[in-house]
C-alpha cells in the first residue's frame, strides 16, 4: 500500500512565533512591574514596617519606576497608613505603555 506524504511548509511562521514570543515578554515583564506596584500600594496601605526585607524590596524595586509621578497627587496619610494615589496612576500608566508596546511590537513584526 502506498501512501502520499504531503509537506506544507508555512510561510513566515518563525516571524510569527517571534511575535508572540516578544509580546509574551512584553506583558510578562510589565505584569511584574504590575504585581510590584500593587505590592507597594498594599504595603503602604496597611502601615507595613519599610525596614522589613520584603518591604524595602518592594520599595528599592519600584522606587525607580514612580520617580515620573512623585509629588503628582496628594498622598492621605492617617496612622502610618498611606494611600498613594500616584502608585495607582502610575500602574494605569504602565499598563497603558504595555499595551501600546505590544502592539507596536505587533504591528512591526506580524506577518500574517
Amino acid at each position: 500500500m502506498a501512501y502520499i506524504r504531503t509537506v506544507y511548509r508555512e510561510i513566515d511562521r518563525e516571524q510569527r512565533i517571534f511575535t508572540f514570543q516578544a509580546t509574551q515578554l512584553i506583558w510578562l515583564f510589565f505584569g511584574i512591574l504590575e504585581a510590584l506596584l500593587a505590592w507597594r500600594v498594599a504595603l503602604k496601605l496597611v502601615g507595613a514596617n519599610p525596614n522589613s526585607p520584603f518591604g524595602a524590596m518592594v520599595y528599592d524595586l519600584t522606587s525607580l519606576f514612580l520617580v515620573p509621578f512623585t509629588g503628582l497627587t496628594f498622598t492621605p496619610v492617617i496612622d502610618g497608613m498611606v494611600f498613594e494615589i500616584s502608585s495607582i496612576i502610575a500602574m494605569f500608566v504602565y499598563a497603558l505603555i504595555a499595551w501600546v508596546v505590544a502592539r507596536v511590537v505587533w504591528l512591526i513584526f506580524y506577518r500574517p
